[in-house]
């Protein structure tokens, strides 16, 4: 979060969960009304809140679903967003919901694709679940005093964005309100996700440049002609002092996101003085299935580390 274009505070906030972060540049406004939250609990599993409505950008529903652990009174909380190439994929995803048998609540959010909103709807659909999660903690019977944010390849780079952007209200929008909570989180998982679009462009043009390329479609054209906005959607743009703690997983053989992404991330984040470590899964590529033993103890050590 530093950076001259981008940081009008050159002291490091305290990230509070009765407050938002403090503002850095002028709120972009994200249209929709909200709707009171509505969920079914599935009879097979009784912890398993679903099809939450947290908020309604533009009319339609946002919608998430809540793992609770059994026998677990305000369990630590970590909020997975899904990958997809922000253009598929769902909070139904597996993700991380093996956590829940490790004590944690695991909130699977959606947001809007880009088809549906350019960037930055994105990020404000992300901040504005985690505000509300916030606002309803005591309803639901988790802990969001502190919060980890894990997702997968372009839920890494939304998670990573989320982690490096505490108070830049360019990125905050109004998605589900609630403006009064915090969307700062004290943690990052990024598995494989995109760290630098302008750095992507120069070895991964079709990914870029091509109106079939997903970050092509997420800012509504090539990078090259979008370099601000580009620039804008990059984690590594806003790492500054008082971001927090971040754990990288990368396959060796991902073509997908090539792994340069997450190391660059890394240097940028060491480069800062700053808290990260980065695990590369040899022989795998992008988008590994179950999570491997060692993978595990890095994540739980890591959590644990966080939120207790």
């Amino acid at each position: 979060m530093q950076g001259p274009s981008m940081r009008h505070l050159t002291t490091a906030i305290t990230c509070l969960l009765v407050a938002s972060c403090a503002p850095k540049q002028d709120v972009s406004p994200a249209a929709g009304p909200m709707t009171s939250p509505a969920y079914r609990i599935r009879a097979e599993e009784p912890k398993l809140l679903t099809d939450l409505v947290f908020a309604s950008p533009g009319g339609v529903d946002l919608l998430l679903d809540l793992h609770l652990p059994e026998g677990e009174e305000a369990a630590p909380l970590v909020l997975f967003i899904h990958g997809g190439g922000w253009s598929a994929g769902d909070r139904k995803s597996p993700g991380m919901n093996w956590l829940v048998d490790q004590g944690y609540a695991v909130a699977c959010i959606e947001y809007r694709m880009g088809r549906e909103a350019p960037f930055p709807a994105q990020i404000h659909d992300c901040k504005g679940a985690l505000r509300w999660l916030r606002a309803h903690q005591h309803t639901y019977g988790y802990d969001a005093s502190k919060v980890v944010v894990a997702g997968m390849s372009a839920g890494g780079h939304l998670a990573a964005l989320m982690g490096t952007t505490g108070g830049l209200q360019s990125l905050e929008g109004d998605t589900a309100g609630h403006l009064n909570q915090s969307s700062c989180v004290q943690g990052v998982i990024n598995y494989f996700g995109p760290s630098d679009f302008i750095l992507r462009s120069k070895n991964q043009p079709d990914k870029t440049e091509s109106p079939r390329g997903p970050v092509y479609k997420l800012l509504g054209g090539p990078v090259q002609q979008n370099r601000t906005l580009a620039k804008l959607a990059s984690p590594v743009t806003h790492i500054g002092p008082d971001d927090p703690p971040m754990l990288i997983l990368h396959g060796s053989r991902d073509r997908q996101v090539l792994p340069g992404q997450s190391r660059h991330l890394l240097e940028r984040y060491h480069a800062g003085g700053l808290e990260a470590q980065l695990h590369i899964e040899q022989d795998k590529g992008h988008g590994w299935g179950h999570p491997t033993g060692e993978e595990r103890r890095m994540v739980l050590a890591f959590l644990e580390k966080i939120l207790g």
